[in-house]
């Protein structure tokens, strides 16, 4: 399992300084909702911006996580 924290922390390690929201969506620490404000999307198709998010868990993807519903926006 992982904690709402620790993904909060891996995406923080790859989007220093921007708007990050993690929500554990079941309460089983293995579904997760990801809100991801950041600079680094503007010119990027919303695959790419996706892309990126789950290249920062892509350790605990189909592992830990089972699940990640992603939002993603420009300042």
């Amino acid at each position: 399992m992982i904690s709402t924290d620790d993904l909060h922390n891996m995406l923080e390690a790859h989007f220093p300084g921007d708007d990050i929201e993690v929500q554990d969506m079941t309460g089983t620490s293995d579904h997760f909702d990801v809100h991801v404000i950041s600079e680094r999307f503007n010119g990027l198709s919303l695959i790419e911006q996706h892309k990126l998010i789950h290249a920062a868990c892509k350790e605990h993807m189909g592992g830990a996580i089972h699940a990640l519903k992603i939002k993603t926006e420009t300042p």
